[in-house]
């Protein structure tokens, strides 16, 4: 008996409407056969995997034994907390006032602290060093850190302090070389160098290099302007990640009144190193433009109104006014001539520099240096003073060419600096392309916190 196509139809159509509702997974193969069917004959269903409800299952039981709690308690016991913590030494602190600001509460402790002549030396007293511990989850003191840069050879000083076998404690020396980082600055003038290079977080230490580098070119005391602003490239030295001290200015650039001034250290080999605008032109000079890292100039090269004499007559020098026991420095190589006492300069030092250069350093509190000993540009051979005719602390300085006075603020800038070498222009020209971009990153963050 033939079965019409509108009848197989039907049928199709309710088989699949069954195979839709128990068996999803055959509803592919029946569709595949009536296409591949064509419009009439018989169809078959057909199943390319065993269908999953089909398959049979096995349940399988298996006993578990847990661990016992006790010894898990005991493996956790093992790992101790560990507690670190770091604090600056204050000028009030104790053994047991630091201690406690560590959280450190150990009485044995404290009492090898207090016999021990290197913690009691170099850290109590010492203000802004830094001490770091590691204490136990009862408080008690395990390890105590502390570094130190006594001598600027680039090495520091490592104190530690450690808790051994049977509770007590030893105490160690070690010695380990500064690293180098280099930091970026920018900043603005609103009222100070100073004022600005704590504004931008530089240490202070950079303004006085940056207006020791740039002083024949700007007169820092009088001819800041509001708005100038400057970057600067410099050294930390740092140990074990500790910053100890600011290390040298690497570059800067200055906008001074409208004018751009640069500046970056290069050393060639075999050649002491300096400092050179960017272009390659030497900033050094055969003298420092003052012999005081930045103060203020009270009386200068002119005649004056004499405080001790009452009358008015020429001011052959330069005076500077600072605290007493600021440091002096030599603006030249050269050879002490006389350190001692004469007359109204009170404790003076006169260096010889050439067959016909002189300074003299006059109102010292303290001298550092004897006649007849070789001193270098920048050495310090005593302290601002007030002795002689003084009416207060401050630094007399006078420059002599051929026994006649010159005014020092003019001297620097005539005497010739060195050049750069041919052969070392390619290295230089390296570096400065390294600096520029390293001076643009800084000015470029200074613009973008400005800006939010």
């Amino acid at each position: 008996m033939k079965i019409p196509l509108f009848t197989a139809s039907q049928a199709f159509a309710l088989r699949a409407l069954q195979v839709l509702e128990h068996h999803p997974r055959k509803l592919t193969a029946l569709v595949a056969a009536l296409l591949l069917g064509g419009g009439g004959g018989a169809f078959a269903v057909a199943s390319f995997g065993p269908d999953p409800a089909e398959m049979p299952v096995r349940e399988v039981v298996e006993a578990v034994q847990p661990l016992p709690l006790e010894p898990q308690v005991e493996a956790l016991d093992v790992h101790n907390l560990r507690l670190f913590r770091s604090e600056v030494v204050r000028p009030t602190d104790t053994v047991d006032t630091l201690l406690a600001r560590l959280g450190v509460s150990d009485p044995a402790a404290a009492a090898y602290l207090r016999h021990d002549d290197v913690f009691r030396t170099q850290l109590l007293g010492r203000v802004g060093r830094t001490v770091t511990v590691e204490a136990n989850d009862q408080h008690g003191l395990d390890r105590l850190t502390a570094r130190w840069a006594p001598e600027d050879d680039g090495q520091f000083r490592r104190l530690v302090i450690q808790r051994v076998a049977g509770g007590t404690f030893v105490s160690r020396i070690e010695t380990a070389p500064l690293t180098a980082s280099a930091r970026l600055g920018s900043g603005t003038i609103r009222s100070s160098l100073f004022a600005a290079v704590d504004e931008a977080r530089i240490p202070d230490e950079v303004a006085v290099q940056v207006a020791d580098v740039l002083s024949s070119s700007i007169d820092f005391h009088r001819g800041l302007r509001r708005g100038d602003r400057f970057s600067v490239v410099y050294e930390t030295l740092e140990a074990d990640g500790e910053p100890m001290r600011t290390g040298r200015v690497l570059s800067l650039e200055f906008v001074n009144n409208g004018r751009t001034y640069t500046a970056m250290w290069f050393q060639e080999p075999g050649q002491k190193g300096g400092y050179y605008t960017l272009e390659g032109k030497s900033l050094a000079s055969a003298y420092l433009a003052s012999p005081m890292e930045f103060s203020r100039v009270t009386s200068g090269f002119a005649m004056r109104f004499h405080p001790v004499l009452q009358r008015w007559r020429a001011h052959l020098g330069v005076d500077y006014g600072a605290p007493t026991g600021t440091p002096v420095r030599v603006v030249g190589d050269g050879v002490v001539e006389f350190a001692g006492v004469q007359n109204g300069f009170g404790n003076v030092v006169t260096v010889r520099h050439n067959h016909v250069d002189t300074t003299l350093y006059a109102h010292l509190s303290r001298i550092d240096v004897r006649r007849g000993q070789a001193v270098t540009q920048g050495q310090r051979l005593g302290a601002v003073g007030a002795t002689g005719w003084a009416t207060g602390p401050h630094l007399h300085f006078e420059f002599r060419v051929n026994g006649q006075h010159r005014n020092p603020l003019q001297v620097a800038r005539e005497r010739p600096s060195r050049e750069l070498s041919a052969g070392a222009r390619p290295a230089f020209e390296r570096v400065a392309r390294s600096m520029r971009m390293q001076l643009a990153a800084a000015a470029a963050s200074s613009l973008m916190a400005s800006a939010e």
